[in-house]
Formats: structure tokens, C-alpha cells, sequence
């Protein structure tokens, strides 16, 4: 779960980090009184979505007071936004934050990832702020600077102090940013999160102020904070996949064209591999489980007949406590409720494979089963070349 912008500044101003003063704009009146009340010479309309880019996706205006801000407001809202994060379909802009444009001297990056690897938490800074930090990495690794932070000491102050004074020599500064950098790290471990960060952190005279801010929650933690649900925004989450969690399925949108089904992560995992292997590209994962009802299995079928992406589905079960004829009534009752229009491959083993086999004959539908998992992934990418090249 993402938060917007102005929800991850209220989270760190709660906790004594210095934000620019600004104000939420719903309509453009709005945005032209908030602008005012600032009493500033400059302010930035920054659109509300969950993605970065939006700058150069012109979701991002600077503004003098003797400017049509109105206009500009008008000109953002009840737009959809489209960058190069959120793919061609984009994300609307129902708000807009008001904010003071404040003098820059210079801009720093921080943030606090997990890292997997090696199980730690990782702090990173970088003087090379407002760039994205793939790109610092890949262009200047130098000028990254990273402490690993194991989670059960916490971060310890001679870490966020050593991060604090390779980005700047001024004392005041510096007492700053360290500060700002044991707040990320509260912030992170308090609330279960993926990410949090400053992007960038300006030095505007002697002050540092979080010019933006970003906070991605771990899902599978939420149960642990009830009251963060609250601040979703469920017009930014795409519907398939808030369409998924809603029927307890584990899914994840991709860009190919290739709907998979599959129990167990590992094997989605290996399943996805498999297809880009033989040349092609799957459209999302989808891990039904392993106690998936065949209600569930219906719901991953008709979210996947439903996605106009997909040109080919398939299927690769490994019946355990999924049985193979759960699996197959599951799969009918999608078919026939919804109508099928794609290619169905299937590659199916384990409990109850004969009994769901014969389901799958006596249906009548046009069900193809591979009783091998690699020929399957072949076919699969096959007809999906096929199609895609009659369609182009």
C-alpha cells in the first residue's frame, strides 16, 4: 500500500521533521485560496498520485502569485496522469498539494529500504538528490553512501551521524539531517514499511525542509496497523489487482501478455521463468494458494478473462490440498459464466488428477492439457506469438 505525498510529510512532521508549509486543493477556487493564504512570492502545485515522474509528466507547475494559478490548478485536476512509473493507462489526479516554493541550495536524497539479501535494513544518502537512485547507482555509484542496520540493535548514532556528515561539513546541517535520518528509520520499523524517502531533501539556507516524500507499506503487515487503512486511495491501485485482494488472491500486475494461474509462490515464481525463457511474457502472478476453494479458483479465472491484455491463459497446478477437481469445477464455472474467447493451456498433476481430467473432457470446453510442464510453457508462448502477430 502507497501513501500520497502529503501523507507521508504528515507522517514525518508528526515526528519533529521540517515540510514546507502548504494546504490539499480539491477544486481550483480551493487551490487559488490555499496559494494565497501562503503569503509567499512562489508556490508549486504538485499533483496527488501514487508515482514518481510527475514533473515531467506535467503534473508538477511552479507558480509566482501574479500567475493564473486557478488555471493551472484546472489544468492538473480530474486529469489522468500518465509517467513513466504508472504505465499508458496512468493515474488520476482527484487533489492537489499547495506548497511554498522554497529557495534551493541543494538537494540530497535518504531512504531506508529492506535489503533481502542479507536481512538488514538499509539506510542510503546520497548528495545527488532529485535524481531517481537507480540512476545515481548506475551513473555515480561514489556518490551513494549506505549502513546496514541490523534490525534487532536498531540504528545505532554513530551510523546516522557518519551518513549525516558525508552529506554536508556544516555542524547545523548536518545535526539536521541527522535527525531527519533516525526519524526515516522510526517511521520504517514503526510501520512495518517497504520504503520510505526524501527525494529530495533541501538545504534552503541553514534549514533542511523534505521537499517530497514518499512511504510504501508492507500489505501483509497492515493487519498490525488497522488505522492506515484509511488512508488508501483505492482510485490509484489498479481494479484487477485490488479486485484480487478483495478474493484473497495473491496477484500482481505484469506487462506481457501471457494470464497465469498457479498454487504455491515458488512455482508461480518458476512459472513466470519459464514462459520468459521460451520468449515470452507474463501478464501477471497469480498464486491461488494451496486451500484455494473453487470459488477462488473461479474469481483467478475471471480476473484473467477479464484482463484485455491476456491473449493466452494458463494454467499450472500441482494438486496437493488443492485438488485437481476443485481446480477444474473452479475453472468451468468462470468459463461458462463469463464466455471464453482465449486459448486455455493447462498443465495439471497431483491429487484427484484423473477425477479432474475427466471434468475437463466431459465440459466440452476447449481446455488444452500438457501433461508436461515445459511443453506446456512452450505452447503457451507459441500461441501468444501467434496472436500477437495477427493482430499487429
Amino acid at each position: 500500500m502507497n501513501l500520497h505525498e502529503y501523507q507521508a510529510k504528515e507522517m514525518l512532521a508528526t515526528r519533529g521533521a521540517p515540510i514546507p508549509r502548504g494546504a490539499l486543493a480539491y477544486d481550483p477556487l480551493s487551490a487559488l485560496v490555499a496559494a494565497r493564504k501562503l503569503k509567499t512570492d512562489k508556490v508549486v502545485l504538485k499533483a496527488q498520485v501514487h508515482s514518481g515522474g510527475r514533473g515531467k509528466a506535467g503534473g508538477v507547475k511552479v507558480l509566482s502569485m501574479s500567475d493564473d494559478i486557478r488555471s493551472a490548478a484546472a489544468s492538473i485536476l480530474g486529469r489522468t496522469l500518465v509517467t513513466n512509473q504508472t504505465g499508458p493507462e496512468g493515474k488520476p489526479v482527484s487533489c492537489l498539494l499547495i506548497e511554498e516554493a522554497p529557495i534551493i541550495d541543494s538537494e540530497i536524497y535518504l531512504g531506508v529500504a529492506l535489503d533481502r539479501s542479507s536481512g538488514m535494513v538499509t539506510v542510503m544518502a546520497s548528495p545527488a538528490g532529485g535524481m531517481e537512485i537507480e540512476k545515481i547507482a548506475a551513473e555515480s555509484p561514489d556518490r551513494i553512501f549506505t549502513v546496514k542496520v541490523n534490525p534487532l540493535r536498531g540504528l545505532s548514532a554513530f551510523q546516522a551521524r557518519e551518513l549525516a556528515y558525508n552529506l554536508s561539513q556544516d555542524p547545523n546541517v548536518a545535526g539536521q539531517i541527522n535527525k531527519i535520518i533516525n526519524i526515516l528509520y522510526d517511521i520504517f520499523v514503526s510501520y512495518d514499511c517497504t520504503l520510505v524517502e526524501i527525494n529530495p531533501l533541501i538545504i534552503s539556507g541553514d534549514r533542511a525542509l523534505a521537499l517530497d516524500a514518499k512511504v510504501n507499506l508492507d500489505d501483509h503487515a497492515l493487519f498490525r496497523h488497522p488505522e492506515l487503512e484509511k488512508l488508501r486511495d483505492r482510485t490509484q491501485e489498479d481494479l484487477m489487482e485490488l479486485s484480487a485482494r478483495q478474493d484473497g488472491l495473491s496477484y500482481i500486475k505484469l506487462g506481457g501478455n501471457i494470464g497465469c494461474i498457479v498454487n504455491g509462490a515458488g512455482l508461480a515464481m518458476a512459472t513466470l521463468d519459464l514462459i520468459s525463457l521460451h520468449g515470452g511474457s507474463p501478464a501477471n502472478f497469480l498464486d491461488v494458494g494451496g486451500g484455494a476453494s473453487e470459488q477462488v479458483v473461479s474469481d483467478a479465472m475471471s480476473i484473467l478473462l477479464d484482463d484485455p491484455r491476456v491473449k493466452v491463459v494458463f494454467i499450472n497446478i500441482f494438486g496437493g490440498i488443492l485438488r485437481c477437481d476443485v481446480l477444474a469445477n473452479g475453472v468451468i464455472k468462470a468459463i461458462r459464466h463469463r464466455g471464453l474467447q482465449l486459448p486455455v493451456v493447462a498443465r495439471i498433476e497431483g491429487t484427484n488428477i484423473a477425477a479432474g481430467l475427466e471434468l475437463f473432457r466431459e465440459s466440452g470446453l476447449p481446455v488444452e492439457i500438457i501433461p508436461t510442464l515445459d511443453e506446456a510453457a512452450r505452447i503457451v508462448v507459441q500461441k501468444a506469438q501467434t496472436l500477437a502477430s495477427k493482430a499487429s
